[in-house]
């Protein structure tokens, strides 16, 4: 009798599902662009109307799978982790979070269309669990869920005082939300986008946003990164909407890595979150950090790897970060997986402190 297969190893195997590696970067753009499936519909998992829900947390002790005493990752230091599981069928494909200053409110968005609010626990600086959890519908300039019009795949997020931009990857649209006007019930406004941005592939589109606050260069621009949209050289397609310089540039694509969120740091360092699937590596991220000066229309940016993990590390899918300074002073990164509403998958909560 065949053993049975391990959440990790089903992962391992078939990553490469998720992954054409066979056809040429720039190919597998074009062929994306190619007339997308039929359009889809709201499904059990999509929220419908807002709902208090619970989150159950089981702690991650350690990171590193293989040796519990490494600690140190490239410029992190894991902090805590939390496996996190609920009994409501629309929790879960978290694809983004923004935290408050002290690390504790969060705003999290499903790539179902959903908005999910709470409270991060902690004890000392070990999360422990969520609290005050609410799972809401993101509501379209009708007032109506924007899942009613086929809008799905609502993939990154980025706060400006009370407003809150979201990306929706596969029809390639902007929305804002003013939370002044009712929180989670605001209606979304739907942002005009760069050309380009409206035509990059299907299912490869705006996967991270990031909004320059003042005092930084590019104050006042969001600056929107896309999870495959190649260039003519096979670069990662981004644009600054909006602020002093509005345009596109290019973010170097290496190794295979595509967006999957960013953060940018009161230093003025952009962090990107980015992933890879292969046959055989399975699935990897890392995090590369960006010069925001270097960030202007027309430029190719590239950075160094701060950090870098793969399934012999406790991770996933994972496609949201956000960071914030603890009362200690130390910088602290928060990333998040999307689960896909797979039972093989999970959603994990993991915090690392900057060390580098």
């Amino acid at each position: 009798m065949r053993a049975p297969i391990s959440r990790r190893g089903l992962l391992k195997s078939t990553a490469a599902g998720l992954s054409t590696i066979a056809m040429p970067e720039i190919a597998r753009a074009q062929l994306a662009t190619q007339t997308p499936p039929k359009r889809a519909t709201a499904d059990e998992f999509s929220v419908t109307a807002p709902v208090s829900i619970e989150v159950n947390a089981r702690p991650i002790p350690f990171f590193d799978t293989r040796d519990h005493q490494h600690v140190r990752f490239g410029a992190l230091q894991y902090r805590s982790g939390l496996i996190l599981t609920s009994g409501f069928r629309g929790f879960g494909g978290l694809s983004g979070l923004r935290l408050d200053a002290k690390g504790e409110r969060f705003i999290a968005i499903s790539d179902k269309g959903s908005w999910f609010t709470g409270r991060i626990v902690y004890r000392g600086g070990e999360m422990t669990g969520l609290d005050d959890v609410e799972a809401a519908p993101m509501l379209g300039p009708d007032g109506r869920p924007i899942t009613a019009r086929g809008w799905f795949d609502s993939e990154a997020i980025a706060l400006d005082g009370p407003l809150v931009y979201i990306g929706l990857e596969r029809v390639n649209q902007l929305l804002r939300f003013d939370f002044s006007k009712g929180f989670t019930r605001a209606r979304g406004e739907v942002v005009p986008l760069p050309p380009a941005a409206r035509k990059l592939p299907y299912n490869k589109g705006l996967e991270a946003l990031v909004m320059v606050p003042k005092g930084l260069p590019l104050a006042g621009t969001l600056i929107a990164l896309s999870e495959r949209g190649l260039d003519h050289d096979g670069n990662l397609m981004a644009f600054l909407i909006g602020g002093p310089s509005p345009g596109q540039f290019s973010l170097r694509r290496t190794n295979n890595f595509d967006v999957s969120d960013a953060v940018l740091l009161p230093s003025g360092e952009l962090l990107v979150l980015e992933r890879k699937f292969s046959w055989l590596a399975g699935i990897g991220i890392r995090i590369r950090r960006i010069a925001l000066k270097s960030v202007a229309p027309g430029a190719v940016v590239d950075g160094p790897s701060i950090f870098d993990a793969d399934l012999g590390h406790e991770i996933d899918n994972m496609e949201g970060i956000d960071a914030h300074v603890a009362a200690e002073g130390e910088t602290v990164l928060t990333m998040v997986s999307d689960d896909n509403f797979s039972m093989m998958q999970r959603t994990l909560l993991l915090q690392f402190t900057l060390v580098g």
